[in-house]
């Protein structure tokens, strides 16, 4: 991985005014810490750090960044931006030796078409997008290639299945899944439901209790008439 060179200026106010004063001045705001030394508020030119990152290949970026008359070789670890304009307004640095191992993510990405979903039908699900991987500054990957064109329906890519680069350790569980093919869903139409037998008889009988009430209504007219003759 190659190293960008970076400018940046020691900030001598940390806080949330002298940073918004620093984003109205064209800078981002940031702070650099490792190597057990104190947090550094910082600040770097905005137009300067968006051209470097627009040539940076991968999720991760090696600086060299320039500090009044010193250089500290630092990974970018936290880009921060704003959640409406998306405009970047804070960055963490994290002060690194060429010759210590470092703990990143790297993105996985699949290539391919898997015979699961080209003859199968099935649906190929990504699970994970990166890993975390252990290696020199200098040597973390853009990202890990993996061909899924060999995984059938049912099958699935773990992260012991990524080819790394020599000198990268992986640090996520080699059983850890990264992509599966699942079977094809199946749509079944819903089944109309049938009308009760009890429910198409209920009218009549309605109509017949109507039919006994009039019949027990007679019965006392009849012996009215009777007694009448009488």
């Amino acid at each position: 991985m190659a190293i960008v060179p970076l400018s940046g200026a020691v900030r001598e106010h940390a806080g949330k005014g002298p940073a918004r004063a620093s984003r109205r001045a064209g800078n981002i705001p940031g702070v650099l810490y490792g190597h057990g030394q104190p947090a550094t508020p910082l600040t770097v030119n905005q137009k300067e750090f968006i051209n470097a990152i627009r040539h940076v290949e991968g999720g991760n970026m090696i600086v060299s960044l320039k500090l009044g008359s010193g250089e500290k070789t630092a990974l970018v670890r936290e880009v921060q931006l704003d959640p409406i304009s998306h405009d970047i307004i804070h960055l963490d640095f994290q002060e690194v030796s060429l010759t210590e191992k470092v703990r990143v993510q790297v993105a996985v990405h699949l290539t391919g078409l898997a015979i699961g979903v080209k003859d199968g039908g099935g649906i190929l699900e990504t699970i994970f997008r990166q890993v975390e991987v252990e290696c020199l500054a200098t040597q973390i990957p853009n990202n890990l290639e993996a061909d899924v064109s060999a995984l059938e329906v049912g099958d699935s890519l773990h992260a012991s299945d990524l080819k790394l680069p020599q000198g990268v350790t992986l640090l996520t569980e080699a059983e850890q899944t990264i992509a599966t093919v699942v079977p094809p869903t199946v749509y079944e139409a819903p089944v109309a439901a049938e009308v009760a037998p009890e429910a198409a008889a209920e009218p009549e009988v309605i109509s017949k209790g109507k039919e006994e009430k009039e019949e027990e209504g007679e019965a006392p007219e009849k012996e009215k008439k009777e007694k009448e003759k009488k």
